[in-house]
């Protein structure tokens, strides 16, 4: 397997010169599998077919390994694509699909049965090789892709929103084979997603972007719990964290004891040494509570119930501003019942008028 650097690397598409990418630079460990996550737009399918070769940067270098493969044609840099599409042969076999690559390469006719034999049976699909693409489910198809690109043995894989075509249950599914796989093959994976839950649970490392710039890298526990900005924030967690706007008041005393941020009437105890003017409160909804309306921080109005079976959403207004709570169990709120909120200090964020945390 191989590391993959990507140093200062660009790209424009438009005729205005904006960047689909925008001087990203990101080191990829061996083995590692690694999670680019963000919205449509962000840059990071264009990222992924640019180290494939599929795409040429406008600036900046690729590398694997040491090896400087920027310039060089996507069949010599030994990196294998699975795409959202699936991209199968629909007149060949699910053989016939998976061998294909290796017969263009002119790999030994006995080793080819080998390899394909080998990666069907890994991927559950060893009764399914006569079969046609029309003949198989979603799953089947994007198992006979993952088999395809997995024959290959190439050094690093790139898997381009590979399950995002896929039902619920199918993608629980395909979540835990993926994650079998690289336990078993020690493989560089490379994995492109906007969805939160498959970065989360695969990514031993994420890297959150927007608008071709990169946001964030870090464990799924880093991002999750210490949001760089409030883009990253709001964008992970499903609801994602409350950003209340307020004015900040620190203390100048040393750990910030005595700090105050208000929030319309509420005034919250912070964490918030040496700070004046605009701030943002960050709070994740499930270090939201909900109490009598004479007890918390103070009273908010409910204006949606999202009742879930284990949990309940509630959407309220605080204010004036937004604020939502994940509460256990099924709780017996309606729209325009008043309610106290409290707030678990000990998962406050704090982030400056210009979105970057504070702490």
């Amino acid at each position: 397997m191989a590391s993959v650097t990507l140093r200062r690397l660009a790209k424009r598409h438009t005729p205005d010169g904006r960047p689909a990418l925008d001087g990203l630079s990101l080191e990829i460990q061996d083995g590692e599998l690694f999670v680019l996550l963000g919205p449509s737009g962000s840059g990071k399918s264009t990222m992924l077919r640019c180290v494939a070769g599929l795409e040429e940067p406008s600036d900046g270098e690729i590398l694997i390994d040491d090896r400087e493969v920027t310039s060089l044609p996507p069949a010599e840099r030994d990196v294998a694509m699975v795409f959202q599409t699936y991209a199968l042969y629909p007149h060949l076999t699910v053989r016939g699909n998976i061998a294909f690559g290796l017969e263009v390469r002119r790999v030994p006719a006995a080793e080819v049965a080998r390899r394909v034999q080998a990666t069907a049976a890994r991927l559950g699909l060893a009764a399914l090789l006569d079969r046609h693409p029309g003949q198989l489910s979603g799953g089947e198809r994007q198992r006979v892709a993952l088999g395809r690109a997995l024959v290959r043995e190439p050094r690093v894989f790139l898997l381009d929103e590979p399950l995002s075509n896929l039902d619920p249950q199918l993608r629980v599914e395909l979540r835990a084979q993926l994650l079998e796989l690289h336990r078993d093959l020690k493989a560089t994976i490379v994995y492109v997603t906007h969805d939160q839950v498959d970065a989360m649970t695969l990514g031993q490392r994420i890297a959150i972007l927007d608008g071709g710039r990169l946001r964030q890298v870090g464990t799924p526990a880093d991002v999750y719990g210490r949001p760089a900005d409030v883009f990253v924030a709001r964008f992970l967690g499903s609801p994602g964290m409350n950003i209340l706007a307020g004015r900040g008041r620190g203390t100048g005393e040393p750990g910030g004891k005595g700090g105050l941020v208000d929030v319309g009437v509420w005034s919250i105890p912070v964490a918030l040494e040496r700070y004046e003017g605009e701030i943002h409160l960050g709070v994740r909804p499930e270090h939201v509570g909900l109490v009598d309306p004479d007890q918390g921080l103070g009273p908010a109005d409910v204006c949606v119930v999202e009742p879930l079976g284990a949990e309940t959403v509630v959407r309220l207004d605080a204010g004036g501003q937004p604020l939502v709570a994940r509460v256990p169990g099924l709780r017996d709120f309606r729209p325009g019942d008043r309610v106290g909120v409290k707030i678990d200090r000990q998962h406050i964020h704090l982030f400056d008028a210009a979105g970057e945390r504070i702490t």
